[in-house]
């Protein structure tokens, strides 16, 4: 049971808006009168708003309506999309034998859907030479064109040149 729909009895007295299992609004009556009228239909008395005034509450088959929510959220969670970030990391005295196998595997990962992480390592003195960092990524940029698109432009994180990339949407 929902921890925040009330059914029959644990629904608080007062005055309620009474809608049946059709969807007819029978107007504002006494929490006794609707329990009748439930009743006579065999079916639950639920509460749907509990925060307007007065109440809402719907004759429903409450276990038909659980089971219901309950199927629905499984079909939104099969539909969802388990989107990852794939990180790749190169230096920037990447060779070009290096760099196509990493192409094939980042495009790879694009075709499936998931994010990239290009991340090029900058050691020693390498700092010095941070344009063979940008000239990597222009050139992944060049080669990718087609299938992604830089989310986050290339930038530095400490030693570590960075740059994300999105798969396109046209496919």
């Amino acid at each position: 049971m929902d921890k925040k729909q009330r059914i029959n009895e644990d629904i608080p007295d007062g005055n309620v808006r009474l809608i049946d299992e059709e969807g007819t609004q029978y107007g504002i009556v006494s929490l006794a009168e609707a329990f009748k009228i439930s009743e006579s239909k065999g079916l639950d008395l639920v509460e749907v708003s509990p925060d307007s005034d007065p109440r809402v509450v719907k004759i429903m088959d409450f276990g038909k309506h659980r089971y219901a929510k309950k199927k629905k959220l499984q079909e939104s969670r099969k539909k969802q999309k388990n989107l990852q970030l794939k990180t790749i990391r190169l230096t920037p005295r990447t060779d070009t034998h290096d760099y196509e196998f990493k192409l094939k595997d980042i495009r790879k990962f694009l075709t499936m859907g998931n994010k990239v992480k290009i991340m090029i390592k900058f050691k020693g003195r390498e700092l010095a030479h941070k344009d063979r960092g940008t000239v990597l990524i222009e050139k992944l940029n060049e080669d990718l064109k087609d299938i992604a698109k830089p989310a986050v432009s290339s930038e530095f994180e400490g030693r570590n040149m960075v740059a994300v990339y999105t798969p396109s949407k046209t496919k």
